[in-house]
């Protein structure tokens, strides 16, 4: 132990208080140092003591910060906490330091079997900096929002800061903290200082508005008289310097024991998890009271020039992204810093005068390359990493040995991953990533590929957040594996669904999840449920699953064959029963049963494709009936004009309704003895889908469109515009354009009855060769066939025959 005076002043009434700043880097080379010097004999931390058999792990090579201590309760997961730690962090470098020098350490907060048992939700933790981090490790870090109203709580930081005449508690931090570093000569007097500062608040605010910080500090109190006796004087205690002078208040032990008697208890398991410097931030939700991880960890990693390294760092992320940026302007940025610093008063450029360099020198005062800058260095997308022999529930352990087999790493970044199916490897992730899906971790989400859209393709959003661990231990009462689970979970699913669509939809993610043995109960209830279910609209919900389904087994080789069943007899019951449910119905309900229409007629294309060759479903000819289904609908009076016009749309898409007779049902609509509300909804089923180009490739029906609005009486024209408006918007801005000139020329005046209006640029009925033949100059300039031409090659003709 060391002889310094300093150190019998400071421990000379008990022992060695050392307030920190959770998360400050400062802090944690004083809490260095200061272990340097002292030398104790125990080293007590701020934490749940349950943890006290895991700190061993903070020594395994592959641990890696950040981490944080995750406590749930047994019985029920979704209890959890977290008390992360970063690489600066005070508590993780005592925890380090002890561990480096056989010294015992020890974790002395309430533990976390009374913390996960409060009915209510625990206050959001006191950070003795003044930072009110929700992940701080003064106190766990709860699932969901926030529980106490913070505008009664005292921020410590703030008071001093302003105390000292500074706006910013930040600045005023990094200013008597940070920038001045450990102290050389007496490496206690930061501790000394911040202890008699938070006294002087502590004996102003009280408890500062956070009565359960002395529940915790009197078991802090217990913990540290009980290590008194194991260790003599030799001990010293790391914690949150708002804790300090309650710490070294005189309490009686039977007063203590009185506090904590008769707390809630619940059975609570502690593991170490990986996190991230985005958790760590306040922005993300979920944060710790700093709004910059990676600086800090820049400033504490940093032996010394940490400005330049800095600005050098700032400037590679910048090239990367093909921003000229040059040495010179590390230079010039470095002398701004520092003379926006001097300018200040400030001892050293801090965080906000190395960012207003880079916006003003390598940013051209631009925020835009600004903010790739705060997102990849100032919070960064680091994410630490945890040792196999940690903790885990044994779901946990099974995800990471299908992680390490499919080659598929948890990263805090977001990313984008592209799948072929068609290979093992990729199938294997396509599974594992849709069996947790539907355990409720979401680790990766579907998106739109950017490539193919054939079945055989998919994309997933990948990004692991630190939380996703607390949806693992929830999904581990289903069973011990991912693929366990996954069955046990569908087929929990399935029994509970209170709709069809909802067990179509399971089925389809049992087929994509690779369940089999999940399967056949699945489609037990499907079958119960089809056959009960009279509700049109939810047959016709349910049919498109059920068809993707067929479509995503035939790629992933399962059998289907129950599913083609249950889908060609639900097809029927759609057939038979969409008639009747579409009379009488009032707009929005109009609009709800089109969209049914649409996504029937896209299944059923897709579902006689599939039941091509597979003669034992006994369903026939089901494009035949189903277009039968759309004649109906498009000539029967009751149904809807929206779901009319939808319904002759589709019919002459396919090619069973010729133009002429499409042309004369939108004439009958058009005529003036229909409403005009009724003429606009049939318009608005008839043109949505890609129906500006039909209009502008046959100018009949744009002339028959254009006739009936101009004719719309003004008394109604208000009540068919926000219709219209809706439709219309919704095409591409060329296509408006080009309605738009067409309708200025007066569409369909030259036509025909068969053929689009002649003389019109672009609409005769063959092909303008002289038009043509104009764009080959650009094209043997894109092609680069001139410069072929120049060297002797004699590919003309080529092009002459594409051309024409």
């Amino acid at each position: 132990m060391s002889d310094d005076t300093t150190w019998g002043k400071v421990h000379a009434s008990g022992p060695l208080l050392l307030g920190v700043r959770h998360h400050g880097p400062g802090s944690a080379r004083a809490v260095r140092a200061a272990l340097e010097a002292a030398r104790p004999g125990v080293v007590l931390i701020e934490g749940p003591p349950e943890a006290d058999a895991l700190i061993p792990l903070a020594a395994d090579p592959d641990m890696r910060p950040p981490v944080a201590l995750l406590g749930h309760a047994v019985d029920e997961p979704g209890r959890s906490a977290f008390w992360p730690l970063a690489e600066f962090s005070p508590e993780w470098v005592a925890v380090r330091w002890a561990l480096e020098q056989g010294v015992p350490a020890r974790f002395i907060d309430l533990p976390a079997t009374h913390t996960l048992a409060w009915d209510t939700e625990p206050e959001a933790p006191s950070d003795e900096d003044g930072e009110d981090g929700a992940d701080d490790v003064d106190a766990p870090d709860t699932e969901g929002e926030p529980g106490a109203v913070r505008d009664l709580r005292v921020d410590p930081l703030a008071v001093l800061a302003e105390t000292a005449g500074y706006d910013d508690p930040e600045r005023w931090w990094e200013d008597v903290v940070e920038h001045r570093g450990p102290g050389r000569r007496d490496p206690f007097a930061p501790f000394a200082a911040l202890e008699e500062a938070m006294t002087a608040l502590r004996e102003r605010y009280g408890v500062g508005g956070r009565p359960r910080d002395l529940v915790r500090e009197a078991h802090m109190r217990l913990q540290v008289r009980a290590a008194r006796k194991e260790f003599g004087d030799a001990v010293a205690v790391v914690c949150g310097a708002w804790h300090v002078p309650a710490l070294r208040e005189k309490a009686a032990v039977t007063a203590d024991r009185a506090l904590l008697k008769g707390l809630p208890k619940v059975k609570a398991d502690l593991t170490w998890v990986p996190w991230t410097h985005r958790r760590l931030a306040r922005s993300s939700g979920y944060g710790a009271g700093i709004d910059s991880p990676g600086w800090y960890g820049h400033l504490f990693r940093a032996p010394d020039r940490p400005v330049e390294r800095w600005l050098t760092k700032v400037a590679g992320l910048l090239r990367e992204e093909d921003r000229i940026v040059s040495s010179a302007h590390v230079i010039e940025a470095v002398r701004l810093a520092e003379t926006l610093a001097a300018m200040r008063g400030r001892p050293l450029p801090g965080l906000s005068e190395t960012t207003d360099a880079v916006r003003a020198v390598m940013c051209d005062g631009s925020d835009v390359p600004l903010a790739l800058v705060h997102d990849r260095l100032v919070v960064g997308d680091v994410l630490g990493e945890v040792p196999e022999a940690a903790p885990a529930v044994p779901l946990q352990r099974d995800l990471a040995r299908e992680q390490r087999r499919l080659r598929l790493k948890p990263e805090a970044l977001e990313r984008e991953l592209e799948l072929d199916l068609r290979k093992e490897t990729d199938a294997g992730r396509s599974r594992l990533l849709h069996r947790l899906r539907l355990l409720g971790v979401g680790w990766g989400e579907p998106a739109v590929s950017r490539g193919s859209t054939g079945t055989f393709r998919e994309t997933w959003r990948l990004r692991w957040e630190p939380e996703l661990s607390v949806r693992v231990a929830e999904a581990g009462v289903w069973g011990t594996t991912v693929l366990a689970a996954a069955t046990a979970r569908a087929e929990a699913d399935a029994t509970g669904a209170s709709a069809l669509a909802d067990v179509t939809a399971l089925a389809e993610q049992c087929l994509l999840a690779g369940l089999p043995d999940a399967l056949p109960l699945v489609m037990r209830v499907l079958a119960d449920r089809a056959a009960l279910d009279t509700d049109v609209g939810h047959l016709a919900q349910a049919l498109p699953a059920l068809v993707r389904s067929l479509r995503y087994g035939d790629v992933r080789g399962t059998d289907t064959g129950a599913l083609a069943g249950v889908a060609a007899g639900l097809a029927e019951r759609v057939f038979v029963g969409l008639p009747p449910a579409c009379a009488a119905l009032d707009a929005d309900a109009a609009e709800e049963m089109r969209g049914h229409v649409d996504a029937v007629h896209g299944a059923v294309g897709l579902l006689a494709e599939t039941l091509t060759g597979t003669p034992d479903t006994g369903q026939g000819d089901l494009r035949g009936r189903w277009r039968s289904v759309l004649r109906t609908l498009a000539l029967r009076d009751t149904v809807p004009g929206a779901i009319r016009g939808r319904a002759v749309r589709l019919l002459l898409d396919d090619g069973e309704l010729g133009p002429e007779e499409a042309a004369r049902l939108m004439g009958l609509v058009l005529s003036p003895g229909t409403p005009p509300a009724d003429a606009a909804a049939w318009i608005e089923g008839f043109v949505s889908g890609g129906g500006g180009m039909l209009l502008v490739h046959d100018e009949r029906l744009l002339g028959l469109v254009d006739t009936w609005l101009t004719g719309v009486p003004a008394e109604a024209f208000t009540d068919v515009l926000p219709l219209l408006r809706r439709t219309f918007s919704a095409y591409e801005p060329g296509v408006r354009r080009t309605l738009g000139e067409l309708v200025r020329r007066g569409p369909g005046k030259n036509a025909g009855p068969t053929t689009p209006a002649a003389g019109l640029p672009g609409f005769a009925a063959e092909p303008d060769t002289e038009r043509a033949d104009a764009v080959l100059p650009v094209v043997r300039l894109l092609l680069g066939l001139d410069e072929v031409r120049e060297h002797g090659a004699t590919h003309d003709n080529s092009l002459g025959g594409v051309g024409t």
